[in-house]
């Protein structure tokens, strides 16, 4: 009895440490699987551009090409600043183009911050002038981008110069849209996230099959941000509807292809879904009244890698608005022919105006005035007689 007793202990401990090896050694190696990887990863594609530090945390921005006005690229969720690899060589050929990951996404560090796209407009412009990338910017959002462009907008108007959306998000999307699973989605999402550290995302196949796009986004921190993003994208869509439309800002809206059917949805209800698509592709058009709207034929969701040449050239239109226009300070005249603005051209009228308020603002006469303005620096000590 007691040799069957000890044999019983013996067999129990046996299948305990099987047990353990099965819970234990599987998430063990994959983590160990997704580490090598993704350093592997990194060291083939490191990253382009520079950190800059935001405030006790480093946000990646990358800025290539001459010229202003700057042109600022604003991914979709879950995307990094590798969504826009097909149109920022081309637009760096005709201004300055910068796009950047937001806190958390991509090579930049996670922000304390709650994740709404108000504070994603005041991260940016925080990062903008960290990076000393001179206003005013033409703001470019893809889908989710589209709300933190128009925030930004909303809150910084006299350092934008103009908008594009791509294929971008509306506020009524999750009343309007059919069939449209926002809580599956958040699911999912958390799945990722706590299943990206032992490689749950590399095994089903969710990472992107372009070994850039993976060292940039197939990592926890990036996981963690697009979950956080999509839990707090109903308060986004909030704060961007009350942030109004856009007054006379050139804008340009590109819409993808409707008539093109999405396979994951029964035909009735992709016609459903593509129907409201485009009414409010149309609405956001009307944002300002320089709006225009441009459909993408042939082109998904991701337009920028589907019809790139499209997304390119109503960035050039909107660009060329904009250098038609004199500086903001400049009142509402116009100059009677288009000017070509370049980088040295943005910062001497940055420098005249500059001059110029300080001259108004030293005077007796004037400086309470400026003081109530709050006018940085415009105010010079008087020299006493």
């Amino acid at each position: 009895m007691q040799t069957l007793s000890r044999r019983m202990r013996v067999w129990l401990r046996r299948f305990a440490y099987s047990i353990a090896a099965l819970i234990i050694v599987p998430p063990a190696t994959g983590a160990v699987y997704q580490q090598i990887l993704l350093s592997s990863e990194r060291r083939a594609h490191p990253m382009p551009g520079e950190l800059i530090d935001v405030g006790g945390y480093k946000m990646h921005i990358y800025c290539t090409g001459p010229g202003g006005p700057a042109v600022i690229l604003d991914s979709g969720l879950g995307d990094s600043y590798m969504s826009w690899r097909n149109v920022q060589p081309e637009i760096a050929k005709f201004v300055s183009v910068c796009s950047y990951d937001r806190a958390g996404m991509g090579y930049s560090e996670p922000s304390p911050r709650p994740r709404t796209s108000r504070v994603f407009a005041e991260e940016l412009h925080e990062l903008l002038h960290a990076a000393r990338v001179a206003p005013p910017y033409i703001l470019v959002g893809h889908s989710f981008g589209g709300f933190n462009a128009r925030l930004f907008a909303s809150r910084y108007r006299f350092e934008t110069a103009g908008m594009v959306l791509v294929d971008s998000s509306h506020p009524d999307q999750p009343e309007r849209m059919p069939a449209n699973d926002l809580l599956g989605a958040i699911r999912e999402a958390k799945f990722l996230q706590y299943g990206e550290p032992i490689g749950i995302s590399r095994f089903l196949g969710y990472c992107d099959a372009d070994a850039a796009v993976r060292a940039a986004e197939c990592t926890f921190n990036n996981a963690r941000e697009n979950s956080a993003e999509l839990e707090n994208v109903l308060t986004s869509g909030r704060e961007t509807a009350a942030a109004g439309n856009l007054g006379d800002l050139p804008l340009v809206v590109i819409s993808r292809d409707t008539d093109k059917r999405n396979l994951d949805f029964p035909a009735d209800l992709d016609n459903a879904r593509n129907k409201v698509w485009a009414e409010m592709q149309e609405e956001l058009s009307h944002l300002s009244t320089q709006g225009a709207l441009v459909i993408a034929k042939g082109s998904g969701h991701a337009i920028q890698n589907d019809r790139p040449d499209i997304v390119i050239q109503a960035v050039h239109n909107v660009v060329d608005q904009a250098r038609r226009k004199v500086a903001p300070w400049s009142g509402t005249r116009r100059c009677t022919a288009p000017t070509r603005w370049t980088a040295s051209s943005w910062h001497e009228a940055r420098s005249t105006w500059s001059r110029t308020r300080t001259r108004f603002c030293s005077r007796r006469v004037t400086q309470q005035w400026c003081k109530a303005l709050i006018m940085p620096g415009a105010i010079a000590p008087m020299k006493r007689h």
